[in-house]
């Protein structure tokens, strides 16, 4: 009798775990094309967490378990790699943008944005301007910069409507809650209540740059996603919501 040894069978190889990106909440409709792209091609979830950037930093301070980072300023990149939470080496800037003054699609209003503007006139008797919170969101501390350098600032600085991050300074104006906001290039393409009155001066602020990193202990699967946000096929994705290409 010829005895066989059954040997047991190789174990199947785990599929990868989804990769868990923070991101800046202007990242929003393009990460949303690009995740669902990689998908496809993949088969590797994206799992895509959007907030203000010093919101999503914070989480990631407190234990959020992402793999990747997508900051709106490099302030907040900053905050986390003192701290130690991501991997420097990963560190890049992979987009830029541009700073808008908008207002309802409905508004006639037109204004230039130069040196010492009527902002304030313009936003006649008790509108406020929208735009995130200066404090803490970039797209607020971009509009803060903005309005010091171009002399305005102390003349709206009482008027404004802080949110929580630029996705919401966008819908304040879009609802009529606000006759003006400032939000990103990007931002005003993606809602068509609202219009561009104009953009301003990319000298009145720092330029306006998406930092990303790989997070401490990050996925070993989103490697791969990070590289796959350099290809053609994510750029155009990226192009086509407004984002332009990173500056050095």
């Amino acid at each position: 009798m010829v005895m066989t040894m059954l040997l047991p069978a190789a174990p199947k190889a785990a599929p990868p775990r989804d990769v868990t990106v923070f991101a800046a909440a202007s990242l929003t409709n393009a990460l949303q094309d690009i995740g669902a792209a990689y998908t496809g091609k993949t088969g590797v979830k994206v799992v895509l967490s959007f907030a203000s950037s010093s919101a999503a930093a914070r989480q990631i301070e407190a234990g959020a378990p992402a793999d990747l980072f997508i900051s709106a300023d490099t302030d907040w990149m900053d905050y986390l790699q003192q701290r130690g939470l991501i991997d420097p080496p990963s560190r890049r800037n992979i987009l830029s943008n541009r700073l808008v003054l908008i207002a309802p699609a409905a508004s006639p209003l037109a204004l230039k944005v130069a040196p010492g503007f009527a902002l304030a006139a313009a936003l006649g008797k008790g509108g406020r301007l929208s735009t995130g919170d200066p404090d803490f969101v970039p797209a607020g501390r971009y509009a803060r910069a903005a309005l010091s350098r171009l002399g305005v600032w102390k003349d709206v600085a009482d008027r404004l409507l802080p949110a929580d991050n630029v996705r919401t300074a966008l819908a304040l104006v879009a609802r009529g809650e606000a006759p003006l906001g400032i939000v990103y290039f990007s931002d005003a393409g993606v809602e068509g209540r609202v219009r561009i009155v104009d953009v301003f001066p990319g000298s009145s602020h720092m330029p306006i740059v998406y930092p990303a990193a790989l997070v401490k202990g990050h996925n070993p699967a989103a490697e791969a996603f990070y590289s796959y946000l350099g290809t053609p096929e994510a750029r155009a994705l990226f192009e086509k919501y407004g984002f332009g290409a990173a500056r050095p």
